[in-house]
């Protein structure tokens, strides 16, 4: 699972820009708006809402800022109603991309979502065209100077995780859908502070294109997500780190 692993530690180093673009806070506040519609507004009875709201502080959110996100989701304040909707399509050289929105205005999102495609060599597919290529997982992401990898593995495990994969010192541990929240809390309650951590689509299989291509999905996945509307990218890029700072340099 290098090739996701590695993908992950990029979009937690893309994620830093985000927040320099003022994205970031966009995206919290419609998960933790959207969880709190769908779970209720208690974290201790909805582990999406408590995975959202554990996002948001740790990108400094002030809490008053949550407070209303849950509200607005709960029907306490009036607030936009977002739908979610997936997206699958195709990069260059066939790479396999699921796009997770959420939108007041589906018509609207999906004509802009096919533009960003077609503007970097890609086509926006019908549903179902690549998402039997992925597995919706958890990922829980460590850096590997906060604990061993043999003490992260046997904290994991031992909660219900399926693997603890290590890259370039990199920990990611995956868990099914159900174990997620039980795995998470495990790795915290021994002090450990995960880079990121979500449930989202984790490919099967890897496609690892030529730098001429690899650069055409990078740029085609940046542009996806500097989009108001989209929440996560996922893809089956395999990717090689020199192509990635190489093109973080030129920037």
């Amino acid at each position: 699972m290098s090739g996701h692993s590695k993908w992950a530690t990029i979009k937690h180093k893309k994620s830093a820009a985000d927040a320099k673009r003022g994205r970031l806070f966009t995206k919290l506040i419609k998960e933790i708006t959207i969880a709190a519609r769908m779970g209720g507004g208690n974290p201790e009875n909805n582990p999406r809402l408590r995975t959202a709201i554990d996002a948001a502080k740790d990108a400094n959110m002030p809490s008053d800022n949550i407070e209303r996100a849950i509200k607005k989701g709960t029907g306490e304040l009036e607030g936009v109603t977002y739908e979610e909707c997936i997206y699958e399509g195709y990069g260059a050289a066939g790479v396999a991309i699921i796009v997770e929105a959420a939108t007041d205005n589906k018509n609207r999102t999906t004509a802009e979502l096919r533009k960003i495609f077609s503007k970097f060599n890609g086509n926006l597919g019908e549903s179902g065209c690549v998402g039997w290529m992925f597995s919706k997982k958890g990922e829980i992401i460590i850096e590997g100077d906060k604990i061993s990898e043999d003490e992260l593995m046997e904290i994991a495990l031992n909660a219900g995780a399926d693997d603890v994969v290590n890259e370039d010192g990199t920990f990611t541990v995956y868990t099914s859908v159900q174990d997620y929240t039980k795995v998470l809390e495990a790795i915290k309650s021994k002090g450990i502070t995960p880079v990121s951590a979500r449930i989202g689509f984790i490919p099967q299989n890897y496609v690892k294109p030529d730098t001429k291509d690899a650069e055409s999905v990078l740029r085609l996945i940046e542009n996806l997500e500097e989009h108001d509307d989209v929440q996560n990218v996922s893809s089956n890029i395999d990717i090689d780190e020199n192509l990635l700072n190489s093109m973080q340099e030129q920037k």
